[in-house]
C-alpha cells in the first residue's frame, strides 16, 4: 500500500498515546501488578507463578516507575538524526548510534516501551553533553538507487547488558531544541511458553524515503524508485521511528498491561534466527507486515505448524517478497525488492528468490494459504459489520449480527477468497461492504485452526493496531471504536497465551456466500 500521509499524521498524534494513559482501565488486568516475592526468577532463587516461563517478568518490569518520553519539538529537515548498526540486539550486545545534528551538543535517552503506571515509557540510561556534527552526505548507487549513510562516524556506543527484552526508543536532543526518534528491538533469548511480538523492520525499510529514494518512489516517482534499500539510514517519517508509534506501540502498551509472558524479535529473525520461535505459544504480526522474505515465510509457517498461533494484527501481511543481503555494518541490512518480476536480475535465472508480489507469477505463492484472508485494495475506509456475533473472540462487545464499528476497514483490507489456497476450517467473523477504485468489494476479519491445533487471526483491516489508543486519525477513531478493538484483542491474546487456540477453540467453516477470484485491479505499486 501507500499510506504515508495518513502515517504520518498517526505517528505525530501517536506520540499523545505514548505519553498519556492510553486505554480507559477497563481491560480485565489493569492494575495488575505483583507482589514482592513473586513473578519468573530468572535464577534469582523467587518461585515461578503458575503457566509463566521463566526469565523475563513483565510484571515485574512494569511496576518500575515511567517516564514521559515524548517530543516536545520535532526536528526540521536533518536538524537531528539518526541510526543504528542493529535492527535489533539480544541482551548484552552493543549497539552504535550514528546521529547528524546542527548543533553543536546532543543528548540521547533511551526508553523502554510498556505499561508503567499510567505511563508508556521507561527511562533506562541517558548520554549527556555528546558533540554534535553535521555528517557527510548519503551515498547513492544509481544502478538500484539504493541511498546509504554508512560513511557516518559513529556517535556513542551502547552497552545493553542490563536491558530487559523489549521495544526501545532513543530520543535524540539537540542542544538547538529539536528531538527525533531511533528504534530499537532487544531480542528475548527465548520463545518457549511466549508470545512474541514481531516488529515489522523490513516494511518499516521498504517506505522509508530518507534520501529522496524508497521501493515506492523517488525523485520522480515509481519508475525511479528504489529496487535495494538499506537500514544504513535514517527513518524519514515517523518522528525517525517509522512505523513504530503508530503501528505497533498500541499493542505493545496493551500486551504489557496484561501482564501476558512476552517476548520480542524483529521480523528479520524469521530469516536469521529461525529456532529464536521454538516452543512459542503465539506469534503477533502487528499493524503492517508486508514484506517476506522466502525463508521469513518459511520460519512462521513452520511457527504455525507445530502449534504456535498467530494473529495478524493488520491487513496485506506477507505480499511482498523480498531478499537479504549484508552491508559493511553487518548482515541482513540491505533488503531488495524490485515488484516487478521481469525486472529482477535473478528473473528466469531463479525464480524461488525474485522479489514480486507472492501472488504473483512465477512461482506465485498467495499469502492467504498462511494468513487465512488475502490482501484486496487500497484505499477504502468503510465501518466494519459484524457477521458472527456469537463467535468467541466477539464475547464481551454487547454486539448483534449487523452491528456496525464506524471507519473500522481502512485504508488497506483482506478478504477470505475461497478461489485462492485457504485453509479449510476458517470463519468469517466480519464480512464488510467496501468499495476500492468504483468496485465493490467486501473485507473479513477471519480465524482458522490449523491440523496442528493453532488459532491464526487475521484482521482485515489495517486499522486495527491504531485504533487501540485511538491514534488513526480520520477514519478509526473515537471511544466505540476504541472499546471494541481493545476488548477483541484481550480476549484474543489472552486465549493465545494459553496455548494452541484451536484446541479449545476450532473454527468450524463459515465462509459468505460472495467470493472473488482475483483482487481489485490497480491496487498495488
Amino acid at each position: 500500500m501507500s499510506p504515508r500521509v495518513a502515517l504520518t499524521a498517526v505517528a505525530l498524534v501517536g506520540l499523545i498515546g505514548l505519553v498519556g494513559t492510553g486505554c480507559d482501565g477497563s481491560s480485565p488486568a489493569a492494575g495488575n501488578r505483583p507482589s514482592a516475592g513473586t513473578g519468573a526468577s530468572g535464577g534469582s532463587g523467587r518461585p515461578t507463578e503458575p503457566d509463566t516461563p521463566a526469565g523475563f517478568d513483565v510484571k515485574a518490569e512494569n511496576a518500575r516507575p515511567g517516564a514521559d518520553c515524548g517530543l516536545a519539538r520535532l526536528g526540521e529537515g536533518h536538524a537531528v538524526e539518526g541510526w543504528l548498526d542493529r535492527v535489533g540486539v539480544d541482551p548484552g550486545q552493543p549497539v552504535r548510534l550514528f546521529a547528524s545534528t546542527t548543533a553543536s551538543r546532543l543528548a540521547v535517552s533511551v526508553f523502554r516501551i510498556g505499561w508503567y503506571g499510567g505511563h508508556t515509557c521507561r527511562l533506562i540510561t541517558r548520554r549527556e553533553e555528546l558533540p554534535g556534527r553535521v555528517q557527510p552526505s548519503a551515498a547513492m548507487n544509481a544502478t538500484t538507487n539504493t541511498v546509504s549513510a554508512a560513511s557516518w562516524a559513529p556517535t556513542v556506543t551502547f552497552d545493553t547488558a542490563t536491558w530487559p527484552p523489549g521495544d526501545y526508543l532513543f530520543r535524540l536532543d539537540s542542544s538547538n531544541g529539536f528531538q527525533s526518534y531511533v528504534p530499537l528491538t532487544v531480542r528475548s533469548p527465548s520463545a518457549q511458553g511466549r508470545i512474541v511480538i514481531l516488529n515489522s523492520v523490513t516494511t518499516w525499510q521498504a517506505y522509508n524515503a530518507w534520501g529522496g529514494y524508497s521501493l515506492y518512489h523517488g525523485l520522480r516517482g515509481f519508475a525511479d524508485r528504489a529496487r535495494v534499500v538499506s537500514f544504513d539510514r535514517p527513518y524519514g517519517y515517523g518522528d525517525g521511528a517509522a512505523d513504530f508509534t503508530g503501528n505497533e506501540a498500541p499493542l505493545v502498551t496493551l500486551a504489557e498491561r496484561l501482564g501476558l509472558p512476552l517476548a520480542y524479535a524483529t521480523d528479520i529473525d524469521l530469516h536469521a534466527e529461525p529456532r529464536l520461535f521454538d516452543g512459542a505459544r503465539a506469534v503477533i504480526s502487528l499493524g503492517h507486515d508486508e514484506y517476506y522474505s522466502p525463508r521469513m515465510r518459511a520460519t512462521l509457517t513452520a511457527a504455525r505448524d507445530a502449534g504456535a498461533n498467530i494473529a495478524f494484527l493488520g491487513a496485506n501481511a506477507v505480499y511482498r517478497r523480498i531478499r537479504l543481503a549484508p552491508t559493511p555494518h553487518g548482515p541482513d541490512r540491505l533488503e531488495t525488492g524490485y515488484k516487478v518480476a521481469n525486472e529482477d536480475p535473478l528473473y528466469g535465472r531463479d525464480n524461488s528468490q525474485i522479489t514480486a508480489n507472492w501472488p504473483s507469477p512465477p512461482n506465485a505463492d498467495p499469502e492467504s494459504s498462511l494468513t487465512g484472508g488475502m490482501y484486496q485494495c487500497n484505499p477504502v475506509h468503510a465501518d466494519l459489520v459484524v457477521t458472527n456475533p456469537g463467535h468467541w473472540l466477539l464475547a464481551g462487545t454487547g454486539l448483534a449480527a449487523g452491528s456496525r464499528i464506524p471507519g473500522m476497514i481502512g485504508s488497506e483490507y483482506d478478504r477470505v477468497d475461497p478461489n485462492r489456497p485457504t485453509p479449510q476450517m476458517i470463519e468469517v467473523l466480519a464480512h464488510s461492504p467496501v468499495a476500492c477504485h468504483g468496485q465493490a468489494d467486501y473485507s473479513d476479519v477471519s480465524y482458522y485452526t490449523a491440523p496442528s491445533g493453532a488459532g491464526v487471526f487475521d484482521a482485515g483491516t489495517s486499522a486495527w493496531v491504531c485504533a487501540l489508543l485511538d491514534v488513526c486519525g480520520p477514519g478509526a477513531h473515537g471511544e466505540p471504536v476504541q472499546r471494541f478493538v481493545t476488548q477483541v484483542t484481550t480476549t484474543l491474546l489472552q486465549a493465545f497465551a494459553a496455548g494452541p487456540a484451536g484446541r479449545v477453540h476450532p473454527a468450524a467453516r463459515s465462509v459468505p456466500a460472495e467470493a472473488r477470484s482475483t483482487p481489485v485491479t490497480g491496487s498495488e505499486r
